[in-house]
């Protein structure tokens, strides 16, 4: 048990650390990839608008306040994760896996370039590697028996908040019906915006259902 905690907490300090990192490296926009025209990438607080950032970072956050935790724990300060936090875990692992599936299963597909360039400079962290990280940790590391089935539609909550903002943007800035991809970056209604009345439907859906999946395999054999 104190093995998987301690692995836990190292997991928990390298997703902060590699939040960190990213979010500086996109902040400023540093490349330290070459070859083709990054995209879904802005400088400064611009890097807010997409939803891969905010779920990162509030990944990290979680990720820091479960490594404080851990480290009270082991230090024998403190007896468990509690069950508001084991739930804030769920929500972010939940957040960071539509970032990733989302890229390489929809923007990467449609995207010049491929998912290739979906993967260069911050976003090869934030696409790929912290989301990974993310979900190996809760699944196999931060078991818990809170997590009760009524807290999996807790996951959705970022998606919702998310939704409401970017369609409530598309909506402010929509000309005889139509958008411009610079207010649609994730091009979700280029075809028109009654596409929204499908789209966010399905993406709330679909963010229950990761939300479900990463439940039932964080309680697998506990």
């Amino acid at each position: 048990m104190k093995k998987k905690l301690k692995i836990s907490l190292l997991l928990n300090i390298i997703i902060f650390v590699l939040v960190v990192v990213a979010s500086v490296i996109m902040f400023t926009g540093f490349q330290f990839m070459h070859g083709v025209e990054p995209i879904f990438e802005e400088r400064r607080l611009l890097m807010l608008k997409f939803f891969t950032v905010q779920s990162n970072i509030f990944a990290g956050l979680i990720a820091l306040v479960s490594a404080y935790k851990q480290i009270r724990i082991l230090r024998g300060k403190e007896r468990v994760i509690s069950k508001r936090l084991s739930v804030l875990q769920l929500m972010a692992t939940t957040a960071v896996t539509i970032t990733f599936l989302v890229v390489f299963l929809y923007l990467g597909p449609i995207s010049d370039g491929g998912i290739p360039v979906m993967l260069m400079n911050s976003n090869l962290f934030y696409h790929f590697i912290i989301p990974v990280l993310c979900i190996i940790n809760f699944i196999f590391f931060e078991k818990s028996n809170k997590l009760k089935f009524k807290y999996t539609f807790m996951g959705v909550i970022p998606t919702l908040l998310y939704g409401t903002y970017y369609m409530g943007n598309i909506l402010i800035h929509m000309e005889n019906g139509k958008v411009s991809p610079v207010y649609d970056w994730y091009w979700f209604v280029q075809n028109g915006v009654w596409t929204a009345v499908i789209v966010m439907p399905m993406m709330l859906l679909g963010s229950y259902m990761i939300s479900l999946v990463l439940w039932g395999l964080n309680r697998k054999g506990k």
